[in-house]
């Protein structure tokens, strides 16, 4: 089945959830600030190789960067346009609203669009996503629903239960690259893989910086760029043929 392994990423995420939040009550306030930091430095660290993927793998092209840096520019240029940050904020403002009770603070804003990012961006999410909708294999996101799980308990134990929202994402998002894996399956080819990997590497960073209060990256405006990119790249594959 093509949603078998994001069915099981959400239920690791509901579980890690829960487990985390049960657990907040009993970790000190520096511990959960140490926790958060922890997980920003392992992003930071993820995010780094997978955007260094269009230079370190041999099957990327000569030029296939200048894709990776166009789609970046434009992309940002198309979610400022559309406020995708601000929206998803707002979105995440509504449920906080919702769900704070009495004077006690909430951060589900926070804890939603953090982690729905951290789920939603990244290799395992696309190219697990994709093989799980092609061929029926779960394998990748299996190993991503673990890592999921585990990240879900630290988010939750820091940012409280507003990362049960993020299981939603997951679900919209590596449901629908799982469904339309069909009619792209021409298209996906190992170039385009490479050049989405380093897009997502580069938002990343910019999760990480948002993690470890260095920058308020604006990151969510930046996720254009992930269906941008593979677009130069086609461009720019016409107009080598073209021109030769």
């Amino acid at each position: 089945m093509f949603l078998s392994g994001t069915v099981l990423n959400v239920v690791a995420v509901i579980i890690g959830t829960t487990i985390g939040v049960l657990a907040a009550t009993r970790i000190p306030g520096q511990l959960q600030e140490s926790v958060t930091t922890a997980v920003g430095l392992f992003v930071a660290v993820l995010a780094t190789s997978m955007a260094l993927t269009v230079f370190n793998n041999p099957a990327a092209a000569q030029g296939d960067v200048l894709a990776v840096l166009g789609g970046l520019l434009i992309g940002v240029v198309v979610g400022e346009s559309l406020r995708i940050h601000d929206r998803l904020e707002s979105l995440g403002a509504w449920f906080q609203q919702r769900l704070a009770r009495g004077a006690r603070p909430s951060q589900v804003a926070q804890a939603f669009v953090t982690a729905s990012l951290v789920y939603t961006v990244g290799p395992l999410t696309i190219i697990g996503s994709l093989d799980n909708g092609l061929r029926g294999d779960p394998t990748l996101l299996v190993t991503k629903s673990l890592l999921d799980g585990i990240t879900s308990l630290a988010f939750a134990a820091a940012l409280g239960p507003g990362v049960y929202l993020a299981a939603l994402s997951v679900l919209v998002v590596q449901g629908t690259i799982s469904a339309g894996a069909f009619l792209l399956r021409d298209i996906l080819d190992p170039r385009t893989l490479i050049v989405i990997t380093s897009v997502g590497g580069v938002i990343l960073v910019g999760m990480a910086l948002r993690l470890l209060e260095l920058k308020a990256v604006r990151v969510a405006n930046l996720l254009p760029a992930i269906v941008v990119a593979p677009v130069l790249l086609r461009l720019t594959d016409l107009i080598r043929i073209t021109f030769g």
